[in-house]
């Protein structure tokens, strides 16, 4: 008998012991988690702010301040600034259709034209140099035929544009996509009910309901344009004044100026900010009026 209680006691006690044994490991491992959740959290931020933080810890302000007016800075930032802006309301013109018509309309070979619009994010820029090069250059299939005319494009500025144009319009495609099949069809349904034609509806319904999510999309194709490096320098070469955009000329100053190369470098990465800042307030807004 007295055993029985003995192993009836040890056993009634069992359950309260296991219920230790697996609260406590449990408290252990979520705490060892969120440490080592925290811990990449930090090494991660550490990895992309120390690069940041290093440019402008070695380019003091008044070294800084002096490289501002130098004849290549100069150059470079006047040309960036006048060919992306450029590029930037070519690809708005010509990608805003293509967005509409990619959201709304279903058509034979519409993935085949999706992933056509995609190809530039992911082709290397050097092969995306060498393609244009290949079709508008001097000896090209279609350069050919306008160089015979005299009309030249390749190491021209209009080569920069066409090379940011073919990196950057998927960038404001994509986006303007995703705005244009974020928009309810009703508001497009009572249009065309009250007698609007689909231009006006286009004009004076999607658009105005898309506007956020086009503007983000043309900010980042804006960025994505003034950081161009590998097309620009295989297709429109690296001529100051003419074809040397800030990447490229961060690229040639290196070999001589380093002051001059960070500060293009400070200032593409003040841009970069901005426009970080400018897409996630716009996101941001879009969300919002969604949820109300």
């Amino acid at each position: 008998m007295a055993l029985n209680q003995v192993e009836l006691g040890h056993t009634n006690e069992l359950p309260g012991q296991d219920r230790e044994a697996i609260v406590i490991p449990s408290r252990t491992k979520e705490m060892a988690l969120k440490a080592g959740l925290g811990l990449t959290l930090i090494l991660a931020m550490t990895f992309i702010a120390l690069p940041v933080v290093s440019l402008f810890v070695k380019s003091p302000l008044d070294a800084t301040l002096r490289s501002l007016y130098d004849p290549v800075v100069m150059d470079a930032l006047k040309l960036s600034l006048m060919t992306s802006t450029l590029t930037t309301l070519t690809v708005v013109l010509m990608g805003t259709p293509i967005a509409y018509v990619n959201a709304r309309f279903h058509y034979f070979g519409r993935d085949i034209a999706d992933s056509l619009i995609d190809l530039p994010v992911i082709m290397p820029p050097a092969v995306a140099g060498i393609a244009l090069l290949m079709a508008f250059g001097r000896m090209g299939i279609l350069g050919h035929y306008l160089n015979a005319f005299g009309f030249g494009i390749a190491f021209t500025t209009l080569a920069v544009i066409i090379a940011q144009v073919f990196v950057s319009s998927p960038f404001y495609i994509r986006q303007a996509k995703t705005s244009f099949e974020d928009v309810d069809t009703a508001f497009e349904d009572a249009a065309r009910t009250l007698g609007a034609s689909r231009v006006y509806t286009f004009f004076h319904v999607i658009l105005p309901i898309a506007s956020n999510g086009l503007i983000s999309g043309a900010i980042m194709a804006f960025a994505r344009s003034l950081g161009e490096f590998g097309a620009t320098i295989m297709f429109a070469g690296n001529f100051q004044g003419r074809t040397q955009t800030m990447p490229l000329a961060i690229y040639t100053a290196m070999q001589g100026d380093l002051n001059v190369s960070l500060c293009l470098a400070i200032i593409l990465v003040i841009i970069s900010f901005v426009v970080i800042a400018l897409v996630k307030m716009l996101t941001r807004r879009v969300y919002k009026n969604v949820r109300d």
